[in-house]
């Protein structure tokens, strides 16, 4: 809401003047081009994977044994 405290603004001011008010409220909840959303955040695999797995070795065949 907008309330006018003092003078008399004409009608075409206050029009003027709540253009100016939306136009950049539009522009403020623009989300940049290439910026993250939270969706990217979520399905970003870093944030599942936060460290690398070791390297195999010449012992990584012991790892992988599975008994039946």
């Amino acid at each position: 809401m907008i309330k006018v405290v003092r003078g008399n603004p004409t009608p075409e001011e206050l029009a003027a003047a709540l253009a100016v008010v939306r136009a950049r409220a539009a522009a403020a909840s623009v989300t940049p081009p290439g910026a993250p959303t939270a969706k990217d955040a979520w399905a970003d695999p870093a944030r599942i994977a936060g460290t690398r797995l070791p390297q195999p070795g010449p012992s990584t065949w012991t790892r992988t044994y599975w008994p039946s």
